[in-house]
Order: structure tokens, then sequence, then C-alpha cells
């Protein structure tokens, strides 16, 4: 093989954390390839395409992706009727087509993007390796970004995989009454997840997530959640299409790490951004990848703290939150060594209620300075 490409950045991954991170370096004036490992950009569609109201003021290309807005959340606890919460505001959208656009703002910036281009090896001293066959090349680059979702290649060869991981699946199915809030299913059943009812128009994302010792009841379980709403003359019978994929759910691994003497920043979901109890992870996507875009032209252009400072905005801006989550999330979990959590547990693991919200493990007060909505507490 011939002698590596050289580059000034490398980013692995083209979603919203990818796709940030190229275009912020890019504009910055610096060389940069980004490499896809799925072949069409946006697709396949792994999420339940949920955004807070929030992201909007901060990436305008929600706006063109919307496909209705959402006003509230309503909580199902066992067999007990919704518990709502009003003023949970955002939107639902159409996750490809957001994907794309961030994508072409990445290339209109001078990012050369190459998809159906896995990462395939990072030796020990930061040559990646993408392709395969005769398409293979080797990559030299200054900085890498690793925005390559939960089972992150960079964030693995960095020593920061994501170890703590839900497995999901979703239908998308026929929405037969017009809906505009968030609909949440807890159940002692859902091991370690929840299910939900997303409206989108005329049609509803219906999924759920379990710990991976549980995958095999995914199906069952969402067979009888759908059985169940066709009952009740909510959602329609047909499937339009399937998904699934992995959720980290241990908080966040890694941000500024190494390879070899290569200086190497995470984002997104394989940095370990992803709420662990909601699954939240666009706006959390968008943001760090950005920053840390920002982060590796900093770097490049000699600021030898670029690093430290892009870890220190993230904890900054997620750590609290994040690790809330995370220890809700245990404490659901550890009660499950006993006996199912019944009604209390659950709402204690969940942001609509005020226990969740009320104490950390310590006894420590919430931070006023997170907010007063659930909104406001969730995208802290």
């Amino acid at each position: 093989m011939s002698a590596p490409e050289r580059v000034d950045v490398l980013v692995s991954g083209l979603g919203p954390a990818g796709a940030a991170a190229a275009a912020a370096a890019a504009r910055a004036g610096w060389k940069v390839l980004a490499v896809e490992r799925n072949a069409h950009p946006g697709l396949p569609v792994q999420c339940a395409e949920f955004v807070p109201m929030m992201i909007g003021t901060d990436v305008p290309d929600v706006t063109a992706a919307r496909i209705q807005d959402i006003a509230a959340m309503e909580t199902f606890v066992g067999a007990e009727p919704a518990d709502v919460t009003p003023d949970f505001r955002g939107y639902m959208i159409d996750r490809a087509r957001f994907d794309r656009a961030l994508i072409e703002k990445a290339m209109a910036a001078g990012v050369q993007c190459c998809f159906g281009t896995p990462v395939r090896a990072i030796s020990a001293e930061g040559v990646v390796t993408v392709g395969a066959g005769a398409e293979a090349r080797t990559i030299a680059a200054k900085v890498i970004i690793g925005a390559d979702g939960p089972r992150s290649p960079v964030g693995r060869a960095a020593g920061c995989p994501n170890v703590d991981l839900v497995e999901t699946r979703q239908v998308t199915v026929d929405l037969l009454q017009p809906h505009d809030g968030t609909d949440i299913f807890l159940r002692p059943e859902i091991v370690g997840g929840y299910a939900w009812l997303f409206p989108k128009g005329e049609l509803a994302n219906l999924g759920l997530g379990v710990i991976p010792e549980h995958k095999a009841r995914l199906k069952p379980l969402l067979d009888g959640l759908q059985a169940q709403l066709v009952a009740e003359g909510r959602v329609g019978p047909a499937i339009h299409r399937t998904t699934g994929g992995l959720i980290p759910v241990g908080g966040i691994t890694g941000l500024a790490e190494k390879i070899g003497d290569v200086p190497v920043f995470l984002a997104g979901d394989a940095a370990g951004l992803t709420n662990p109890v909601t699954g939240a992870g666009i706006n959390s996507a968008v943001i760090s990848g950005k920053l840390a875009g920002e982060a590796a032209a900093a770097l490049l252009g000699g600021d030898p703290e670029a690093g430290e400072d892009y870890a220190e905005e993230i904890e900054d801006t997620f750590g609290t939150s994040l690790a809330l989550a995370v220890r809700r999330r245990r404490q659901v979990l550890d009660v499950y060594r006993e006996a199912e959590p019944g009604p209390d547990a659950l709402r204690g693991g969940w942001i609509a209620y005020p226990q969740y919200w009320n104490r950390t493990e310590d006894g420590a007060a919430w931070p006023a300075s997170h907010g007063t909505t659930v909104e406001a507490r969730e995208t802290a």
C-alpha cells in the first residue's frame, strides 16, 4: 500500500456530530476528510426523531426538517392513566433530511465526504485505514475526531469505548388520532429502558429499549404494545419501517484523548453524550461536534490547551445532567436485584417526575441553575 494520505483533520462518522465537527474545522481553513460507513447520507435512520425546541435556536436546519410540533409529554406507568407533563416542547423531524442538510453544509465548507467508507483499522501511531479491497486508503491526520457512534472505532482505539449500552427496536406505524405529545411507557418488564410513541403527522414512531441481556424480548414486547394501541384505536396494524440500534447509557467515556501522538476528540454517541435515561442525543451531538471541530482548528492553529478547553466545556454543558441520569438509571436497575420495580421506583427514574430532579444521590439539591422545567433540565 502506498504512503498514507495526509490531511489536517480526519472525521470518522457523518451523523450530526461528525457533520458539525467537519464543517467547523473546514470553515477555519483546514483540510478535512470525513468518512462514513453507511453508503447514503442520513440513512439508515436509527432514531426516534424528537428534538427539544431549544435546538432550533442553534441549528436552523431543524426548521427545514420539522414534521410537527410537540407540546407535552404523557407518561404511562404500568396500567395507570397518563401523567401529563405540559409545556414539554420540541419537534418531530425527518432525521434523514436533517442529517443531509448538515452534510451539505460540511461539503459547502470544503469537507471531502466519503460514504460507504468504514474505518477498518487504526494503528498504535494513529494511522487510519478506511474502505476495503481496492478502495482501501490509509490516512495520516494531524487530528482525529471520533463521531462514529456507540461502537466508535476511534473511541475504542483511544481506550474509551462505550461499555454500557441499550438495545432498541422501532417500527413506524399509522397514527389514527392526531396527537401532539410524546408518549412514554414505563413498565417493569421493559428492563433498563422504556417504550415510546412519538407522532409524526399521519405516522408515528413506536419503539422501546432494554438492556442487552433482554434483547430477545424486544420484538414480543413491542408487538404487544402495538397490539394494545391498535385495540385502543390509536395506531394501525401495518408496519411501514423497522429499525433499531444501540444507545450508550454509561455517561461520558472520553473527550480529548490521544492515539499515539495524534490528538483525538470524541463527540456525540462516541463520547457517551446521549442521555442514559431518555436516549436523547441529537442536541448534544450537534453541540459537541461543533465544539470538537472548533477545538481541532484551535489546536492546529497553535493553541496547546484546545483539548483541555473542549473537555471542560463539554463537562460544564452536559456533565451534571448526564451524571444524574447515570445515577437514576442505576438506582432503578438496582431494584431488580430484589424484585420488579413498582410505580414509585419507575417514576423516580424518569425525567417527568419531581423525585428524579429533587435530590441527587448524595442528598444534595439539584442546582437551580439547571432550569425549572423538564425541558430545561433534560437538555442542560
